[in-house]
């Protein structure tokens, strides 16, 4: 696997759109990806519960990393991001100012050292 920890977002998101923009068929309609994506998280949490959870591998069952699964959440999302022009970068530092403004207040906070 070829690593480059410090991509951001954006390189992310341009990166994805430079794979898809090989191929004839470019991005699926989003109602396609929120399927696919919907698919991608079952693929996760049945791996989590895997480990997590109760419910164990039966030994005819291939091996899948919970990372893999996430990697596959995340490549659909930037897709769906994509196909409809979303800068994820802006969509997250919404969401941050959010949780720092609105729910500030919503969890308990670690005591100070």
């Amino acid at each position: 696997m070829t690593v480059n920890a410090d991509k951001s977002m954006r390189q992310l998101q341009q990166e994805v759109d430079r794979h898809i923009g090989q191929f004839k068929e470019g991005y699926f309609a989003p109602m396609e990806m929120l399927a696919r994506m919907t698919e991608e998280l079952g693929e996760l949490a049945r791996e989590v519960n895997h480990v997590y959870g109760p419910k164990k591998k039966k030994e005819t069952e291939a091996e899948k990393l919970i990372e893999e699964e996430m990697g596959d959440v995340l490549f659909v999302l930037i897709c769906m991001a994509n196909s409809m022009e979303i800068d994820l970068q802006e969509a997250h530092d919404g969401v941050m100012e959010k949780f720092r403004t609105r729910d500030k207040d919503r969890w308990t906070r670690k005591e100070e050292q």
